[in-house]
């Protein structure tokens, strides 16, 4: 098979200004992804995607490919993810190169590493599945979320069959973490395909690989996770 690896990393960012390119241990963020990528082994083409030409730069200092710049169009905060791949495998096959999967690799994502990235791959193979995202068991459970009356009263919790059960005994829930998507590159062109309808398999990373980078908090985190596991060196 012949896959790429897209990492989006549009410049600027609301609630942390430059994310993708803050440092974490003394490198740039989007460095930890690139890596990963590289690193798998999994990938003829492992780029990224971008609207600045400082970002370019940094990400061929990475390992990455950027033959090209996003769109204006493609360039704001409104835009999706899948929009992104969309222009660069239309851009790609302009170029005469066309490939079988996608992986989206989020660079906020610095804990996900080559071997997470293989394993959805070989998740893939062995369920015939034709996407698949990495997820990770939600932080408390669902069943314990409630929503407070207009005066601030806990009635749902109040009449909950689920208020003196112990965490052991509720069913698990997940949540995606952000750190890869793959999908069927065929697939994907059309902006009406369900992604997650499409025979989508789950692939569950530990909690503490699956720190999304948002803010200066999640950042200490993930240093301090890097460091206690000598990661990141």
């Amino acid at each position: 098979m012949r896959n790429i690896a897209i990492i989006p990393a549009r410049s600027g960012s609301k609630s942390l200004p430059n994310k993708n390119i803050i440092e974490l241990k003394g490198k740039p963020l989007m460095h930890y992804t690139i890596k990963a990528a590289l690193d798998s082994g999994y990938f003829q083409e492992v780029m990224v995607s971008t609207d600045s030409e400082n970002y370019a730069d940094i990400a061929r200092k990475c390992g990455a490919n950027v033959p090209f710049l996003r769109s204006e169009k493609m360039s704001g905060d409104s835009v999706g993810s899948w929009d992104t791949v969309r222009e660069v495998l239309s851009n790609y096959r302009q170029m005469g190169k066309t490939y079988d999967y996608v992986a989206l690799l989020q660079p906020t994502s610095p804990l996900r590493d080559a071997d997470d990235i293989k394993q959805v791959f070989k998740r893939l193979c062995e369920t015939g599945s034709h996407n698949a995202v990495t997820v990770t068991e939600v932080d408390h459970p669902v069943q314990w979320c409630f929503r407070l009356s207009e005066t601030g009263l806990m009635d749902e919790m109040a009449v909950s069959p689920y208020n003196n059960m112990r965490r052991q005994d509720l069913e698990t829930y997940y949540r995606e973490n952000g750190a890869v998507y793959v999908v069927d590159a065929k697939r994907i062109v059309d902006s009406d395909y369900n992604f997650y309808g499409d025979k989508c398999i789950g692939c569950i990373m530990p909690r503490e690989k699956s720190i999304d980078i948002d803010t200066k908090i999640d950042l200490l985190i993930a240093e301090l996770e890097m460091k206690s596991e000598n990661l990141g060196d």
